[in-house]
């Protein structure tokens, strides 16, 4: 188990906004080494002058990755073994993910598996990359990104979610199953599943890059604007729910909940299992993405 991040070397995905930005800095304000990628070279370059400024004594690595490419992120391992020159890492944020693929209906098969790809794919592939090198360090730690829809697969009534549930159940199981592979296995790796509410970050902006279609102009403009809405309704800001996600790693905590509208829909989850999709529970909360 981790317990200080101060001269450990630090991998993010989706490190360009939100709380992909947020890990690369507070994990370099603590001493960290950070390699992190998105898809979206200009925010990443403005995450690296950021974390720069506030914590000059560290390395950065920046490299554009599609998380769902497999030959994406061992070129961003190559590029972190040739900049660090280590044969390890501490710490893997499979951070990295996007909205959509709501419908197996109505949303086209490449769409679907495009979010699916990414939000499961990513996190599959991004533990099967560096886990060599994770389990080469001393100590490591690898952490997922799953959601509330993870053990929630519904963001409201009359409003199908399949594509980025089915992703994030995915996440959360496989997580789990890791607890037990690395007990067997890297008993000096600790495994911890995310699970956020509603943050303030920019997942529905961020989705109109990855998008395998361009959507039509009045579509465009409507979803930048959910996602300005979505940033600024927040309860809690992408700062805080990375700090969140730093303490419990730390602490040792292997399922972090993040937001006290996650703990409140995993309570009423728990409480009513078989009526959860019979019951509005959003209708309590309010949005959870």
């Amino acid at each position: 188990m981790i317990d200080d991040f101060s001269g450990k070397i630090a991998v993010v995905t989706g490190g360009g906004t939100g709380m992909g930005r947020e890990l690369v800095r507070q994990l370099a304000i603590a001493g960290a080494d950070v390699a992190f990628c998105d898809i979206a070279p200009d925010t990443m370059e403005e995450t690296a002058g950021i974390a720069a400024d506030q914590a000059p004594g560290v390395r950065l690595l920046t490299h554009r990755v599609n998380v769902s490419l497999e030959a994406d992120l061992e070129s961003f391992r190559d590029a972190i073994v040739d900049r660090f020159d280590t044969d390890h890492v501490h710490a893997l944020f499979n951070n990295a993910g996007v909205a959509g693929g709501g419908s197996m209906f109505t949303i086209e098969r490449n769409e679907w598996e495009n979010v699916f790809n990414v939000d499961w794919g990513g996190v599959y592939l991004g533990c099967r990359i560096f886990l060599p090198l994770l389990t080469a360090a001393p100590m490591g730690a690898v952490v997922n990104t799953s959601s509330v829809n993870g053990f929630y697969a519904s963001v409201g009534p009359d409003r199908p979610h399949t594509a980025y549930s089915a992703a994030k159940f995915a996440v959360k199981g496989f997580t789990e199953a890791l607890l037990e592979d690395f007990k067997v296995n890297a008993p000096h790796l600790s495994a911890h599943v995310v699970m956020p509410g509603h943050i303030g970050t920019k997942i529905i902006s961020n989705t109109l890059r990855h998008l395998v279609n361009e959507p039509e102009p009045e579509l465009a403009e409507l979803l930048l604007s959910t996602s300005l809405t979505f940033e600024e309704q927040a309860p809690m800001t992408a700062e805080e729910a990375a700090r969140t996600i730093l303490d419990a790693v730390l602490a040792g905590e292997w399922r972090i909940l993040v937001g006290d509208d996650a703990h409140e829909l995993d309570r009423a989850v728990r409480a009513d299992a078989e009526g959860a999709y019979r019951n509005n529970l959003f209708s309590l909360l309010g949005n959870v993405e």
